[in-house]
């Protein structure tokens, strides 16, 4: 489903269902600690019940199944979500899949134990969510938002891949990261108090192959130009790795994470 926003690329439609295939090959790359730091948090976890925003290709619920809760995974993408079931059903998972606009989402009261959101919070009209969240969550209900991103200024490699992406896409917004807490906005502070948060860096291992295929599934690529255009980025970037880089590498991120609350009544 293609999507305009002007909060992002100067409200260039774009379309992650585009890159499904490539999404569902190269973009489960969350190191053991991202996980294992949530289930520490006592979330996610055996005995409860998640709901997945933005599900993609259900890296999260996927990922996090054996720590045993019950998973729910939606996203407005046919496509992604249509790859998150294969998967799931390769690994003979029993995760359900929704395919819904998270502001479309309609679940009994106090269904939930948490609401995830990872990679895409900021997409949603937080002024819709926020009630409904804190409606289909329990007493005491938590929602865990969640982003990764490389740090183009401190490493070399990830600093040039992201300046080819620039230079075939320049309004692309998702340049020039820095650590810094998850952003959260005032509308959710009327239902949610924030009750931790976390920022820490990791090193995540990549060949040429999966860095490439990393790259061409961000927005600013695969989700948004031509055909034509990302072949002759990937050809470009392809080039420049061979120049810059050994066959497998990492690749510095840094993780943020942040846990809201709903307000006790």
């Amino acid at each position: 489903m293609k999507i305009s926003d002007k909060r992002f690329d100067n409200g260039n439609l774009f379309d992650f269902g585009l890159t499904s295939k490539d999404y569902a090959k190269y973009r489960d790359i969350y190191p053991q600690e991202f996980y294992d730091r949530i289930a520490e948090r006592n979330l996610c976890i055996k005995g409860q019940t998640v709901l997945d925003l933005g599900t993609g290709t259900g890296v999260l619920p996927r990922n996090m199944y054996h720590y045993g809760a019950n998973w729910i995974g939606s996203d407005i993408s046919e496509s992604q979500i249509a790859e998150a079931k294969i998967l799931s059903e390769m690994n003979e998972m029993n995760i359900k899949y929704i395919i819904s606009p998270a502001e479309q989402l309609n679940f009994p009261d106090q269904t939930f134990d948490v609401v995830t959101a990872c990679q895409c919070f900021w997409y949603f009209d937080h002024k819709v969510i926020a009630p409904e969240l804190a409606r289909i969550l329990k007493k005491d209900g938590k929602i865990l938002i969640l982003y990764m991103a490389w740090l183009p200024f401190e490493d070399e490699i990830a600093g040039k891949s992201e300046e080819l992406v620039l230079k075939y896409n320049p309004d692309w917004t998702g340049a020039g990261e820095t650590m810094h807490p998850i952003w959260i906005p005032e509308c959710m502070f009327q239902y949610f108090d924030l009750s931790y948060h976390e920022e820490y860096k990791l090193s995540v291992p990549f060949t040429r192959e999966s860095w490439n295929g990393r790259m061409k599934t961000c927005r600013g690529i695969g989700a948004s130009l031509s055909v034509e255009k990302i072949k002759k980025w990937e050809l470009e970037h392809l080039q420049l790795l061979e120049s810059i880089a050994p066959e497998t590498f990492d690749i510095l991120h840094y993780v943020a994470l942040a846990e809201l609350t709903v307000k006790k009544l």
